[in-house]
């Protein structure tokens, strides 16, 4: 494996990373906070929530195994050249088991807390349903001959796929209701600053290396920052220029009873 060429950019490598990781992290308190202040999860549509897991779990898999497994990293040597350096930090794993224990802990609240009339989507179930039979079939396909860089490449192409997908639940939930009451928008802004460090990162470690192969062999990480940039920016737009009015804690209950009705029909057309 490559080594460092310069020890400041090692260290901004470091730090841009586990900024990253603190913005990403931190990100989904507010929501499991806001959720528990209100015992009751209505606003918070329960598609993104469901997609989020296994876009998580995905994730985490693939981190993991090109950090940690050697036979993986063979791999990727062999393909990109042993000069190259693995693009996947200690933060980036760190920050994937976080996600995936935080967004089990905001479903296990939307089984105990009133959600309202709203369910996932059948349309959310033959995502997960694809998704899963995706996964399995791949898992076959690079069994025999041991090809687990394509398998992880699967894997990450999958949680890309989800990313896109698990925001538009949302966005079109909070454009039909004209509020974004249930949504915490300190997940966007937190998930803004994630995106924005996550990409500074692989940009440093280009620009030490003096390669940009490391963007194209975890391309993964730069469209999740990328994809997550552009939804945040509309989740902010949506917060504090579209619908700021409909947000202020005093019309909390309406908009909490609204909710009800709303959210069923949402459900099925998303």
């Amino acid at each position: 494996m490559s080594s460092w060429n310069s020890s400041s950019l090692y260290i901004s490598y470091e730090f841009v990373g586990w900024f990253a990781f603190l913005c990403w992290s931190i990100s989904f308190y507010p929501q499991v906070i806001l959720n528990f202040q209100r015992k009751s999860v209505v606003g918070l549509n329960l598609d993104f929530a469901v997609i989020n897991l296994i876009k998580q779990s995905a994730y985490l898999i693939y981190n993991a195994s090109l950090y940690f497994s050697s036979v993986v990293q063979k791999q990727y040597e062999d393909k990109y050249g042993q000069k190259e350096m693995i693009p996947v930090a200690a933060n980036d794993v760190a920050f994937s088991m976080h996600a995936v224990l935080l967004t089990s802990i905001i479903l296990f609240q939307i089984t105990i807390y009133e959600r309202g009339s709203q369910r996932v989507s059948k349309t959310a179930f033959g995502i997960i349903v694809v998704v899963l039979l995706t996964a399995a079939t791949c898992f076959f396909i690079a069994l025999p001959k041991h090809h687990w860089l394509w398998l992880l490449f699967v894997f990450n192409g999958i949680q890309v796929c989800l990313t896109i997908i698990k925001y538009i639940p949302q966005a079109v939930m909070n454009f039909k209701r004209k509020s974004t009451e249930g949504w915490s928008i300190g997940f966007s802004l937190l998930d803004f600053s994630g995106g924005i460090a996550n990409y500074a990162q692989m940009s440093i470690q280009s620009i030490d290396q003096g390669s940009w192969k490391n963007l194209s062999g975890n391309v993964g990480k730069v469209l999740v920052s990328l994809v997550s940039v552009l939804f945040d920016i509309i989740f902010i737009c949506q917060h504090y220029l579209l619908y700021p009015a409909n947000n202020t804690t005093s019309q909390t209950t309406t908009e909490h009873n609204n909710c009800k009705s709303l959210d069923q029909p949402l459900a099925e057309n998303v």
